[in-house]
């Protein structure tokens, strides 16, 4: 809801757009040239009446010119009566007789409102901050077919917010911005329409939901990035699988490649200095590598023999 800050500037703003707060220089200029007038012709009379008549004149056609600013649109009345639009600029207006009931401001305004503890469809509370982009397209209609209307739009749009927001589920909130906006725009457009205001555009600006599901929501996010990895994690072990079953194949009916892939093997794990290599025995018995890690043993013994036998070096 906005702060009392907020509702005096747009009471203070009101005031203004209704004229009570304008500043005439026309009319001061008026008043000022028949004061010293009156008062120059009572100098010259010795008779104070002037003075009075220059007072009387000066403030009765002070009343008639108005300014309206290049953005408005000034509502005359005759006796209360509607007679038309004046201005932009300098008008004149028949004093006590016709009146400037409002001006009417055609530029664009934004308008902020809000959704406060509102029920979606499927029962969550949520706070909605949203902000309104209209003006007004017929200040005669905004004049005479509704009393305030700068308030009418902000209750209108409050009202078809609660209204959309009680029709959505949550998951449609949060991931349909653009159509949820799309959709209040069109409905308070169509409610304000009457009434001589165009709705450019709404922006959704924040959507607040209880502490507690945020956590609820963050939870399940987690598990659904959890359960993701795990399926792309057993897919990729499938993967694999049928690729060792493929190579199987090639395999099977060809020992010297085995034998090849054996000794590959046996490369690969002992290439580093100081390395040791644990073999399975199935690993060794279903490769071969029995012959081959034998014949390793025998050469080094071999060799390991030999080197006894030669005894020590001659000096």
């Amino acid at each position: 809801m906005p702060g009392m800050d907020e509702v005096l500037a747009a009471r203070r703003a009101a005031r203004a757009a209704r004229g009570q707060v304008r500043t005439n220089v026309v009319a001061v200029f008026i008043l000022i040239l028949f004061l010293v007038g009156g008062i120059a012709v009572t100098a010259a009379t010795q008779n104070p009446f002037w003075l009075f008549v220059g007072v009387l004149v000066g403030v009765l056609l002070s009343q008639s010119p108005k300014i309206a600013k290049q953005w408005e649109r000034a509502v005359v009345l005759r006796l209360g009566k509607y007679t038309g639009l004046h201005g932009p600029g300098l008008f004149w207006i028949t004093p006590f007789v016709e009146t400037v009931s409002i001006y009417i401001d055609q530029r664009v305004v934004t308008t902020s409102f809000a959704a406060e503890e509102t029920l979606t469809s499927d029962t969550v509370p949520v706070n909605v901050d949203a902000v309104l982009f209209w003006m007004v397209h017929d200040s005669e209609k905004a004049a005479l077919e509704v009393q305030d209307y700068t308030q009418a739009v902000s209750w209108a749009a409050q009202t078809g917010l609660r209204d959309i927001i009680g029709r959505t589920s949550l998951s449609e909130l949060l991931r349909g911005r653009e159509r949820i906006e799309a959709e209040l725009q069109a409905l308070i457009d169509q409610r304000s329409n009457p009434w001589g205001v165009t709705v450019q555009s709404v922006e959704m600006r924040d959507i607040v939901i209880p502490a507690s599901l945020q956590d609820a929501m963050s939870r399940e996010a987690q598990a659904s990035r959890e359960k993701s990895a795990r399926i792309i994690l057993g897919q990729a072990e499938v993967e694999i699988a049928q690729l060792f079953f493929e190579a199987a194949k090639s395999y099977q009916n060809n020992p010297t490649a085995l034998h090849l892939r054996a000794m590959n093997i046996l490369y690969e794990g002992l290439k580093e200095k100081g390395a040791l290599m644990l073999v399975p025995s199935t690993a060794v018995e279903s490769m071969g590598l029995g012959g081959l890690m034998g014949a390793a043993a025998i050469r080094q013994q071999s060799l390991s023999e030999g080197s006894a036998l030669a005894g020590p070096p001659a000096v």
